[in-house]
């Protein structure tokens, strides 16, 4: 067996992850059937869709009897853990730790943070803070496979046509999240909707930042899960109403969409420090970590002739400007001699 190390390979997979729009339901159903017949199991009786994962989660709950039992373990934990034992022993520890390096590790954080926020958010819509009714849900996720949100583990293993994961890839790459069962497998269809930042991240001012074709949908700003009514509050962001908010994570995300250098200027802050290198601002917040930051002047002028001023943010302890900017390139104030200022 050859496993695939090439960017090509992450980069096909990365097209995966982030694939919206209507599943290709032929394509999904024939990779589901394989996937049983590759675990040595009867092909299901019947392939139900769901529009979401949340769909599907309240499908297991209402039809588990008519189901049969999970065989999750059968289609996708024992074949992945086979292949990789298979790898492993055929690249050794070394080996292994370098090919997943250049594989599923640059998929994994962005695969399992978007599948622990439609988790989360599943649980949340369908529990409201009941406890036992979590476990019951929390249960029922997991025996999910989790389709494109697979791609990073699928992308360090041979997937191609005639290996033990092709069923399971076919899946992935056609479709979301699926369930299968003795008689049953239930596959959700993929968001409609995807809004990330450049760091990946689940990010959307104006809207959800995922959103599936029932309706469920998550938002949340550069990674932060906020309410829907939330963000249409940001537009109309003032001082007062940032200084109002009592959640200290939702100030931030206001105090990041306002920008902390325009809050700074509107909210009365003083200046508590003053020396060469700029000006150390500081803004107290009830319950939350000071707001502090660094004006600075840039030392070359622009085409036109002005100079553009920057606003660094910098640790709440720290005391003065010098230690501020020295902070920004990792050093201490008290090395901190720079030829030119920029």
């Amino acid at each position: 067996m050859q496993a695939p190390s090439g960017d090509a390979d992450v980069t096909r997979w990365r097209r995966a992850v982030a694939a919206t729009g209507p599943a290709d339901r032929a394509a999904a159903e024939a990779g589901v059937r394989l996937a049983y017949r590759r675990a040595g199991l009867p092909e299901p009786e019947r392939i139900l869709w769901a529009a979401s994962p949340l769909e599907a989660v309240r499908r297991v709950t209402a039809e588990r009897d008519g189901l049969g039992r999970s065989v999750r373990d059968a289609v996708r934990s024992r074949p992945w853990a086979s292949e990789r034992a298979s790898v492993h022993a055929r690249l050794g520890p070394g080996g292994w730790s370098e090919h997943w390096n250049a594989t599923g590790a640059r998929l994994w954080d962005i695969t399992q943070a978007l599948a622990s926020r439609i988790r989360t958010g599943v649980v949340e819509e369908l529990t409201d803070g009941d406890h036992t009714a979590e476990t019951a849900v929390r249960l029922v996720l997991l025996d999910a496979v989790l389709g494109q949100h697979e791609a990073a583990w699928l992308c360090a293993f041979d997937t191609s046509e005639g290996s033990p994961l092709d069923g399971l890839a076919a899946v992935a790459r056609a479709a979301g999240w699926w369930w299968p069962f003795e008689r049953v497998a239930i596959v959700c269809e993929r968001p409609l909707e995807l809004h990330r930042d450049e760091a990946g991240r689940l990010d959307r001012a104006d809207g959800p930042a995922l959103a599936f074709p029932d309706g469920f949908a998550l938002h949340a700003w550069r990674g932060m899960p906020v309410p829907e009514e939330f963000l249409g509050e940001l537009s109309a962001l003032t001082p007062e109403r940032i200084g109002a908010e009592e959640n200290a994570e939702l100030r931030r995300v206001m105090l990041e969409h306002y920008g902390y250098d325009r809050y700074l200027d509107e909210s009365g802050a003083v200046p508590v420090h003053r020396d060469e290198t700029g000006v150390l601002w500081r803004v107290e917040l009830a319950g939350d970590e000071d707001v502090v930051m660094v004006e600075v002047v840039n030392s070359t002028p622009e085409p036109d002739g002005t100079r553009r001023t920057y606003w660094l943010r910098v640790p709440p302890a720290t005391r003065t400007a010098r230690e501020g900017v020295a902070w920004t390139f990792g050093l201490h104030a008290d090395v901190y001699e720079p030829v030119r200022q920029t």
